[in-house]
């Protein structure tokens, strides 16, 4: 019998009707401020300190959140320089009454470490975790 790894979300919340536009339609940039807090909870983990989101590059809808839907947030590292680091952030929801999840969203955000001036600051050695 061989293991299985469990992904483990960064961020998991509840769709309200206070994050819908007029129509009902859960907002994107909810969606989106979302998905910065938990590559922001990722960013600062791996570099032991504050982080700024500088880019998000393409981001992409792949379907729609409803009232009531439980989002799931995950993120990985993907890349990491001096002082900033790539961060990719996937999004998945699952009515209250089923287990199965659809996908979302995705976006690559760019993070760099700053230091109490707000200043570029060299990302310490390891990951974080």
């Amino acid at each position: 019998m061989s293991a299985v790894a469990i992904r483990e979300p960064l961020i998991r919340v509840i769709a309200m009707p206070a994050d819908t536009n007029p129509a009902g339609d859960i907002f994107g940039g909810w969606l989106l401020a979302q998905m910065d807090l938990a590559a922001g909870n990722l960013a600062h983990r791996i570099a032991k300190g504050r982080c700024v989101t500088v880019a998000l590059d393409g981001m992409a809808f792949l379907a729609p959140v409803h009232v009531g839907d439980e989002v799931s947030f995950y993120a990985d590292l993907l890349s990491m320089g001096r002082t900033s680091m790539k961060i990719s952030v996937e999004a998945e929801r699952r009515t209250r009454y089923q287990a199965e999840t659809v996908p979302v969203t995705k976006a690559i955000f760019t993070f760099v470490a700053i230091d109490e001036d707000r200043k570029p600051r060299p990302i310490k050695d390891g990951d974080g975790t």
